[in-house]
């Protein structure tokens, strides 16, 4: 599956590793931008809420300021300290009320208590009905007197900030408590909201250990963000929205822990700014690829351009075309490459020109022995038949037995020449059906003196009524050859058998000897024109001819040999496709093979 997915050109190898480098590039690229972008939103954030903070303190701290200063500015002037000392609840109330309406801050505490915290008058900000009798706080802030002391304090499920200032008389034995002037604020919504105002955008939470008491949130997002506080924590969520904490303590008027406040800054719009930097970055990277695959098919072209023409040149080359050139269009390595290749295949050509009229020249040298030496022996029968008709005195009987030997002598020179000049011409005889075993006897009739001679015995095993359409000439020469080369590669004695069988819709006709096998050193060129092993007797045209021949006939020849044990040469031919008639059968009506020993 791999193999069939890869790719097959240079030019999609190019664009397939071009991509990828991109892609990772553009991958790691992008990967590093966002994270850079979060670290620094993310330590923006950090700084944002770290500035809400400060924005914090410092407005509540001017507040808190604020309402100290004119609580101890009430506390020191002299119609204060006369009215309360007094001690007349009645007359404390209305100067408190007539100074504290012309400094009045309508979102403040302020309440007049006596040295024991209990209420004399409540001024602003606390109904008096929800307040207690006494306030704890004002005993609590005893050590700190004369001093102001200031914190955070609950009573009633509310939390206050609130600043105690003692008003002292003096005395004949030296300064007397009078009273105490309580100021602060109210922890609540309102207050909340305007510090999410002030600080941009930063939601607010104050709470003690009995839950939330004021927030800019919801109710369900304080409960959620409120169990999420404890411990060191760099996030929280809530509503799905991602928040960055600050958390700071609340401390009461001994600085012990009163509650704490959560100033939290949301990671929402830092959110979709990152959102939108991956789109960003996404929508750039597409087309960035596009056009960087554009770009690298463009120039990949002009460069695979020569390198497709030096393939194809190639591949004519590869066909033993050495004519094709190939166009130098650069200077560059590529250039250099093509004009390289056209020098090979001059010098290829040039070659190869040298070489065929070498070899021709050789060819004709060898071709002329063969000729000379197929035609010595039917032109010696010529040669001694008519010296011996010179002779005198000679019978009739005599003289017609040596002219049946010039004829055939004759015949066999006239063979010989028109298979040379058919081969020549590449044509073929006259195809038309033949009876193979009748084609197999006349073979073995004409060299029936030499097997005789070698004492050497010819087996046929070819059934009667056996048909091809051949060119009987032709294939009785491939015959003659076959059977001629085993009776000259055995010598004296043994056995040379010729067998036929019908197989499918083809013949296979094999030709074995008991010699002794074909000669290592030709048989990888057996049927290679001039391959011989033989000394003195011929140079090897028989084989080549033959082979063609079967070609020409649209079959096949092969070989096989063992050492010692003999050669068998096979070829194969097509049935003939005609009805049976005249003693010819097709291959299923044939009977079986018999054997029949020709000596």
């Amino acid at each position: 599956m791999m193999k069939a997915l890869r790719p097959r050109t240079l030019l999609w190898k190019i664009m397939l590793s071009t991509s990828v480098a991109i892609t990772l590039l553009f991958a790691v690229t992008g990967w590093l931008v966002v994270n850079s972008a979060t670290q620094a939103t993310s330590e923006s954030i950090q700084h944002e809420v770290q500035a809400s903070f400060q924005a914090y303190q410092s407005l509540w701290q001017a507040r808190a300021d604020r309402l100290s200063s004119v609580s101890a500015i009430l506390s020191a002037m002299s119609d204060v300290r006369a009215a309360f000392g007094t001690g007349d609840r009645a007359t404390i109330r209305d100067t408190a009320a007539e100074l504290w309406a012309r400094v009045s801050d309508d979102e403040a505490v302020f309440l007049v208590t006596d040295p024991r915290g209990g209420i004399i008058a409540s001024l602003g900000g606390i109904p008096e009905q929800s307040l207690p009798a006494e306030l704890v706080v004002v005993r609590e802030a005893w050590p700190r007197f004369p001093e102001q002391a200031s914190g955070f304090v609950t009573w009633g499920g509310q939390m206050y900030h609130l600043t105690i200032t003692p008003v002292y008389v003096q005395t004949t034995g030296g300064t007397a408590l009078l009273n105490v002037l309580v100021a602060g604020y109210a922890i609540n919504r309102a207050v909340a909201e305007r510090f999410k105002i002030s600080t941009g955008g930063s939601e607010f939470l104050f709470f003690d250990r009995g839950g939330v008491i004021a927030s800019t949130l919801g109710a369900a997002e304080e409960a959620g963000i409120a169990a999420q506080l404890d411990g060191a924590v760099r996030m929280v969520r809530a509503g799905g929205i991602e928040y960055a904490p600050l958390i700071t303590p609340l401390r009461d008027i001994h600085g012990r822990g009163a509650g704490r406040l959560a100033i939290l800054r949301s990671y929402e719009a830092a959110s979709r700014e990152i959102a939108a930097l991956r789109r960003n970055i996404s929508l750039l990277w597409l087309l960035s690829m596009i056009a960087g695959l554009t770009l690298t098919y463009l120039l990949a072209r002009r460069v695979i351009g020569p390198v497709k023409e030096l393939d194809r040149a190639a591949a004519e080359v590869a066909r033993q075309n050495y004519d094709c050139e190939v166009k130098v269009a650069s200077e560059d390595e590529l250039g250099r490459l093509a004009a390289t290749f056209n020098a090979m295949c001059a010098s290829i050509r040039q070659a190869r020109e040298e070489l065929i009229r070498s070899e021709r020249i050789t060819a004709i040298g060898r071709l002329a022995t063969s000729i000379v030496h197929d035609l010595r022996n039917p032109l010696a029968a010529i040669y001694a038949g008519a010296e011996m008709l010179a002779e005198p005195g000679l019978s009739e009987q005599q003289i017609q037995r040596i002219g049946r030997n010039m004829y055939r002598a004759s015949q066999h020179i006239q063979e010989l020449l028109q298979d040379l000049l058919e081969i020549g011409r590449g044509r073929s005889g006259e195809k038309r059906l033949c009876d193979l075993r009748a084609l197999v006897s006349r073979v073995l009739e004409s060299l029936a003196p030499t097997a005789e001679a070698q004492s050497t015995q010819v087996v046929v095993q070819v059934p009667e009524g056996l048909a091809i359409t051949i060119d009987e000439h032709r294939i009785g020469r491939v015959l003659a050859n076959l059977v001629a080369n085993a009776l000259q590669a055995m010598g004296e004695g043994g056995t040379v058998t010729v067998a036929a069988r019908a197989e499918g819709e083809s013949v296979l006709v094999e030709v074995r000897d008991t010699g002794p096998g074909i000669a290592a050193e030709i048989r990888d060129r057996l049927f290679q024109p001039f391959a011989t092993s033989r000394k003195g007797s011929g140079l090897g045209l028989g084989l080549a001819l033959a082979r063609q021949a079967i070609l020409d006939h649209g079959g096949e020849i092969w070989a096989a040999s063992t050492p010692g044990q003999g050669a068998c040469f096979s070829f194969r031919l097509a049935l003939a496709s005609c009805a049976p008639r005249s003693g010819v059968h097709r291959a299923e009506d044939l009977p079986r093979l018999s054997d029949t020993a020709v000596n």
